[in-house]
C-alpha cells in the first residue's frame, strides 16, 4: 500500500507540475500589456488580450501619451502561440519595433492562447496582420479567404517538419512504441503539433484517444518540448523549427531529448492578412517584409530569428496539409 500511495503522489506531483508548465505561460500572456511598454526602454509595442471578459481592457480602451489615442492608425499584429508568451515577446520584440519605425505607425501586439482565437481575430478584422500556423492558415483560407502575405525562408527552405520527440532515455524508437503512453499535442489547430501526428496515428488504424493512455494540449511548442525534457510526458509532436532553435541554444536541453520520427515536409507557417485589409496597407506590409534582409538592422533582426528572409509563397505549398485534413475528415 505504501508503494502504491507513493506512486499515486508521484503521478499527482507530475500532473501539477505539468499544469503549471502549461497554465503559467498562458496567464503570462495576460500580463503582456505591461511587458510591451516596460520590457525595453525604447520599445513602443503594446501587447494586449482582446477578450473583453478578461480583466485587461480591450485594445480600444487603452490610452497612453506615448502611443497616441484610441482610434488612431495603429497597426494590430497578432502572433499565434507557437511559442509561449514570454518567448514570443523575446523573439519578436525587435521585429515589431522596427516595423513600427519603418511604417510610422504604433504597433499593438495581440496575444491569444489558442490558434483558433487568432483566426477569429483575423476573420473579424480585429487585427491587421498575423503570424499563424500552417494548419490555421489552411482553415482560415478555406473558411473566410485568409490571405497569404509572405513566408519566412529558413536555411534556404520554405518548409518545415513535425518532430516526434521523447526523453533521451526512452526506449521508444518509433510512434508504434508509444502505444499506451502519455502524449503532448500543441494546439487543436496546429499542423506539426496535432494534425500531422494524428494523421500518423490514423495510418496505424486507430485514433489518439485509443492509441495513447492520455494526452494533453500544451498550447505552445516550447511547453511541449519542456514537458518531454522533464519527463512529465512520454512523447510529443513539435514544430521542427522551434525544436531546432531551442536545442541549438541549449546543450543541456538537447541532451535530455531525442527525435525518433520526422514527418513532412510541409509549407512553412506564414504571415497572413484579412482579405479585406486595405490594399495600400497590405502592400506596405509586404514591401516591409520582402525588403527586411536588405538593411543592416533588418538583417540583424532576421538573424536573431534564424530567418534568411521573407518571400512570396503559393497556396499550393500547403496542399499536403489539406490532404491530411481531408483524410481525417476534419
Amino acid at each position: 500500500m505504501i508503494g502504491k500511495e507513493r506512486a499515486r503522489l508521484s503521478r499527482l506531483r507530475n500532473q501539477v507540475r505539468l499544469w503549471l508548465l502549461v497554465l503559467v505561460p498562458i496567464a503570462a500572456g495576460l500580463g503582456m500589456l505591461f511587458l510591451g511598454a516596460n520590457s525595453a526602454p525604447d520599445a513602443k509595442i503594446i501587447a494586449v488580450d482582446l477578450d473583453e471578459k478578461s480583466l485587461i481592457s480591450p485594445v480600444q480602451q487603452i490610452t497612453s501619451s506615448a502611443y497616441g489615442e484610441p482610434g488612431d492608425d495603429s497597426l494590430r499584429v497578432a502572433i499565434a502561440g507557437v511559442l509561449s508568451p514570454t518567448k514570443t515577446l523575446e523573439y519578436y520584440q525587435d521585429l515589431l519595433s522596427y516595423l513600427e519605425q519603418k511604417l510610422g505607425r504604433r504597433v499593438t501586439l495581440v496575444l491569444k492562447p489558442t490558434y483558433s482565437e487568432i483566426n477569429d481575430l483575423i476573420r473579424g478584422n480585429r487585427v491587421d496582420v498575423a503570424f499563424v500556423c500552417s494548419l490555421a492558415y489552411v482553415k482560415g483560407k478555406d473558411e473566410f479567404g485568409m490571405e497569404l502575405l509572405v513566408a519566412p525562408q529558413i536555411d534556404g527552405q520554405t518548409t518545415y517538419y513535425s518532430y516526434l520527440i521523447v526523453p533521451s532515455a526512452s526506449n521508444a524508437r518509433s510512434l508504434q512504441d508509444l502505444r499506451g503512453a502519455s502524449f503532448a499535442f500543441t494546439d487543436p489547430v496546429s499542423n506539426s503539433g496535432y494534425l500531422a501526428p494524428a494523421y500518423q496515428v490514423s495510418l496505424l488504424g486507430t485514433t489518439p484517444a485509443s492509441f495513447f493512455s492520455r494526452y494533453i494540449f500544451t498550447y505552445s511548442h516550447d511547453n511541449s518540448v519542456m514537458a518531454v525534457a522533464e519527463k512529465l510526458i512520454d512523447g510529443a509532436a513539435v514544430d521542427s523549427l522551434v525544436y531546432d532553435q531551442l536545442v541549438n541554444d541549449n546543450a543541456e536541453l538537447a541532451a535530455k531529448l531525442k527525435v525518433i520520427a520526422r514527418w513532412g515536409p510541409y509549407g512553412i507557417p506564414p504571415v497572413v492578412v484579412n482579405p479585406a485589409l486595405d490594399s495600400r496597407l497590405k502592400q506596405e506590409l509586404r514591401d516591409f517584409f520582402l525588403a527586411l534582409h536588405t538593411s543592416d538592422k533588418g538583417a540583424e533582426i532576421l538573424a536573431n530569428l534564424a530567418i534568411d528572409r521573407f518571400l512570396i509563397i503559393s497556396d499550393d505549398a500547403y496542399s499536403s496539409i489539406r490532404e491530411m485534413k481531408a483524410k481525417l475528415g476534419w
